[in-house]
């Protein structure tokens, strides 16, 4: 298969605040100590609706903001060939570092704005926690599924808009997104020190409270930051620098992605029913 390099000098539809913020966050949490059984357990709930089977022998995809390869250690070996790709170099080092037993895998210095392959030459693709960090969402996905073969599955992981949540919810993550704003905008040791404290004294509280709450037979699943109840201390402090220390995001509702992915020519779309929300997978229209 053959590519076409992206200019370096043009970076469409990059925040470069952003790409540089998590250059730095991957740098510091290159994913190395967590455990065989977090990471696959953290695989399979962002992979678990992959069509795997539909995938043809030896097939060529791509990893789109492939931050640390954390998501390509599990897809590598089983596929014929992998192109990761980021628009932060720091972030392809930690990820080279991580792939270096892979012989299947190749890197890319690129944005998701423009990507360097030929329109229609990949078997599959995914995208996740990358899509929402870019200035044009529904423009990025386009340019993801030219890259597509017809009939080609692509799966992101979306920031949700809390759509299927309570309104005192949403009313607690708008708090917590006001504070993200004033993070997001310290130096970056700063936030990173800040990001840490939030961790130790937000994340660990309320994931604890939430795994002690299960076990006592309570429903948590609309407690603040359940899912960190069976996570490691260390995905808390990942979490809480990606969180709070990124200076775009952007959420969307179930039927907004719906319509984002009918709009790139992706049809059979299917959400998960668990979390993290909302993860979708669509396969590329046949004229698409």
């Amino acid at each position: 298969m053959s590519s076409r390099p992206a200019a370096p000098e043009t970076r469409p539809n990059v925040d470069d605040e952003t790409v540089a913020g998590f250059g730095d966050e991957w740098s510091r949490f290159d994913q190395t100590t967590l455990s065989p059984a977090e990471h696959e357990a953290i695989f399979g709930q962002y992979f678990g609706i992959f069509p795997w089977d539909r995938l043809p022998a030896d097939a060529a995809g791509m990893d789109v903001g492939c931050g640390s390869g954390r998501w390509a250690r599990g897809v590598a070996p089983k596929v014929g060939h992998l192109h990761l790709v980021d628009a932060s170099e720091a972030a392809l080092l930690v990820a080279r570092r991580a792939l270096a037993g892979q012989a299947n895998c190749q890197f890319h210095l690129a944005s998701a704005g423009q990507l360097p392959f030929e329109t229609a030459s990949l078997d599959f693709g995914y995208s996740l926690g990358v899509l929402h960090h870019v200035p044009d969402t529904a423009a990025a996905l386009r340019e993801c599924v030219r890259c597509l073969k017809p009939g080609a599955p692509f799966l992101t992981y979306l920031y949700y808009a809390f759509d299927n949540r309570p309104a005192w919810f949403r009313a607690v993550w708008q708090a917590s997104d006001a504070v993200r704003r004033g993070v997001s905008r310290m130096p970056m040791p700063l936030r990173y020190a800040t990001s840490q404290i939030i961790a130790g004294s937000v994340y660990w509280p309320l994931a604890t409270a939430a795994r002690l709450g299960r076990r006592a037979g309570l429903d948590t699943a609309n407690w603040p930051l359940h899912y960190y109840s069976d996570r490691s201390f260390y995905t808390m402090r990942t979490d809480a620098l990606d969180r709070f220390g990124t200076r775009l995001e952007q959420r969307f509702t179930r039927s907004q992605i719906a319509a984002l992915y009918a709009d790139a020519g992706l049809e059979q779309v299917r959400f998960s029913d668990g979390v993290p929300f909302w993860c979708t997978v669509g396969i590329k229209k046949a004229g698409a």
